[in-house]
């Protein structure tokens, strides 16, 4: 590595030679200046990776001084050295963007760590982030050869986020691509634990099942409703755990966090189903049974999720809640702003739905326009752009105005997504849906080890259309593909964002409480 230049600039530098040796023992090149004009003169001369600057000094002062700095190189860090504590001072020089701020007399050590903290940083914490992660791959490796209960699961998907997201910040590319044969790993497995124990989750047979779609009004909402006297319930559709936690940030400004969970979607981990069971609180079955006219199969023409305002309102009546409810669905830009516009009017309600459909359709849009499918090339970038959407979006200034209010906000969604991989062939009759995670329909051909195969649909609460209709959900990153047309077909899909079938991404999925800070 080059040597790192210095450019010191202090009245009573002679009296920083001890320091000055100091650093250049430890292979710094630092030049000096006994005033602010000087040290301009050098730094429009010379190349310098850091800047110290006396804050108190003849001509120039150490502010005016490092305001010139920025203006002809604002990359630079800066690092001012004052005898003086006084807030205004501090104030100044942090708004005119210093890197640190050091109290005369300064000692050799504290100048070494600014220096790390500031030119060596990124490399630190990238070494010591991939130090950390070779040791929890250790442990979450043996983890992964136990018997784990669905808790167990929970922290061990939030530890590969967690990861995920620190190896992101750091850019240690070999590591990552650890995390993601390791996060592999964990889906094969958790495929595995899903096939074995879904059915007694949703049959009453398990003592111990997950808390899941059909339940949450029921054991979350609920209460949440008795305690609060306006209580905002904003789905957004789609919604994986890693976005919530990129998203956490922008909003801890103004909310603070009070609980976060995960619950179990439902199969399969598509709207039609997963969100119709939340606002229902019933399974897709039962909904068809007790509401023939409001439910839809995947071979009937029409909207599949124009009644949630219906179940919703049934459900909280069965819960013995007759109160003052609304419900708002968008889905698109203008749909946000006009609900932004209407939030104070919604403040006498009790309840407050909304399902805001973002991130569903960027998901859909990723796979169908090739600027979307570039933009969101990776798991990160995808990420990424579900922050800078959030950061300009309607939803944002919604969100604020019910902090501002004092409302309860609870934040969740229906199910997760999954970045898909690896084909497998199905084939299917011309009624078969159009989910590549997911197929439901009669004679269906498939390789079986590939999927959770439900041969009578209602033994997990489903509707079965017709006596030979079977459902079968891919396991881990698989997507189904027709034998016709097949590479193209493998060639448009894989990579992309689809939900359906099992997955830690689509299944275990965020139920976060907040309220105003």
């Amino acid at each position: 590595m080059d040597k790192i230049n210095i450019l010191w600039a202090d009245d009573e530098i002679e009296l920083l030679k001890p320091h000055i040796l100091f650093l250049r023992e430890k292979g710094y090149d630092v030049q000096t200046a006994n005033c602010g004009d000087d040290a301009l003169d050098l730094f429009k001369e010379q190349v310098f990776d850091i800047v110290f600057l006396d804050e108190n000094m003849p001509g120039l002062s150490g502010l005016e001084t490092l305001v010139k700095i920025k203006q002809l190189k604002n990359d630079v860090p800066v690092v001012m050295i004052t005898k003086s504590e006084e807030e205004h001072i501090m104030e100044d020089a942090i708004g005119s963007q210093i890197s640190d701020y050091l109290i005369k007399p300064v000692n050799p050590n504290q100048i070494l760590l600014s220096l790390k903290k500031n030119l060596e940083n990124k490399r630190l914490i990238r070494e010591k982030t991939s130090s950390a992660y070779q040791q929890e791959f250790r442990s979450i490796g043996m983890t992964l050869s136990d018997r784990l209960s669905i808790d167990e699961w929970k922290e061990v998907y939030q530890k590969l986020v967690f990861w995920e997201l620190e190896l992101n910040k750091s850019k240690e590319e070999g590591m990552e691509e650890i995390l993601r044969m390791q996060k592999t790993e964990a889906n094969t497995q958790f495929s595995k634990y899903v096939i074995n124990n879904y059915q007694g989750w949703v049959n009453g047979k398990d003592p111990n099942p997950p808390l899941m779609s059909h339940n949450i009004f029921k054991q979350r909402v609920v209460p949440e409703i008795d305690k609060n006297e306006s209580t905002f319930f904003v789905l957004i559709d789609n919604m994986r755990y890693d976005q919530w936690k990129v998203m956490q940030p922008i909003l801890q400004d103004y909310f603070k966090v009070d609980t976060e969970e995960m619950f179990c979607a439902i199969l399969p981990t598509a709207t039609q189903y997963a969100r119709n069971a939340m606002f229902a609180g019933l399974m897709p079955s039962e909904i068809e049974k007790r509401y023939p006219n409001h439910w839809l199969n995947d071979e009937d023409e029409g909207g599949k999720n124009l009644h949630e305002e219906f179940f919703m309102n049934e459900q909280l009546k069965r819960l013995g809640k007759d109160i003052k409810t609304s419900y708002t669905k968008v889905t698109n830009n203008q749909a946000g702003k006009k609900l932004a516009e209407n939030i104070p009017n919604l403040m006498g309600n009790k309840f407050n739905a909304i399902v805001y459909n973002f991130v569903d359709m960027l998901s859909h849009a990723r796979t169908e326009m090739e600027v979307i499918r570039e933009l969101a090339d990776d798991e990160k970038a995808y990420r990424s752009i579900t922050v800078s959407w959030l950061e300009h979006s309607p939803l944002l200034d919604i969100l604020r105005q019910i902090a501002d209010k004092k409302a309860r906000l609870i934040l969740t969604t229906d199910h997760g997504t999954i970045r898909v991989t690896n084909p497998s062939k199905i084939i299917g009759d011309r009624n078969t849906n159009t989910n590549l995670r997911y197929k439901q329909g009669k004679n269906l051909n498939y390789e079986k080890k590939d999927v959770y195969e439900v041969k009578n649909p209602l033994d997990i609460f489903l509707p079965r259309q017709h006596v030979s209709t079977a459902f079968v959900f891919a396991k881990e990153d698989l997507f189904f593909a027709y034998p016709n047309n097949y590479n193209y077909f493998v060639n448009y899909y894989r990579n992309t964002f689809q939900h359906g079938g099992i997955s830690l991404e689509e299944m275990l999925i965020p139920f976060i409480t907040l309220s105003n800070k």
